[in-house]
């Protein structure tokens, strides 16, 4: 067996409809064809992908202490994306990685949940 690539993060949300919101909104992501598993729940696209799976629980917060620090993105578009999201007030915390040629953009979607969206750093 050899693992390929990541396939998909899945957030289990009680606020699932601000979720696709927040991911069609300020990353980018488009909510797409899901098959019905007989619960509520989105798929959002990254292209043809469905990167990001959500899953709509009842209680308050589906977790306390996330077991999952972040997942990250791939993205291009850096002037465009950080516009986005000065412009709607959404923090953001941007990192150049040493030795490597990637920009990280450190966000927080509406549940909390770490993501950093990396660019080329021939974007800055």
């Amino acid at each position: 067996m050899k693992i390929v690539r990541l396939d998909h993060v899945n957030l289990r949300t009680s606020r699932l409809d601000e979720m696709i919101r927040w991911y069609e909104t300020y990353v980018g992501l488009r909510n797409g064809p899901r098959p019905d598993f007989g619960f509520r729940g989105a798929w959002l696209y990254a292209g043809d992908h469905a990167v990001v799976h959500l899953v709509e629980v009842t209680e308050e917060c589906a977790s306390v202490e996330p077991k999952i620090e972040h997942f990250a993105l791939k993205a291009k578009g850096l002037a465009k994306f950080l516009k986005n999201l000065e412009a709607n007030e959404i923090p953001a915390r941007v990192v150049k990685v040493p030795g490597l040629p990637i920009i990280q953009v450190n966000v927080e979607d509406c549940d909390g949940n770490h993501i950093h969206i990396d660019f080329h750093e021939n974007e800055t």
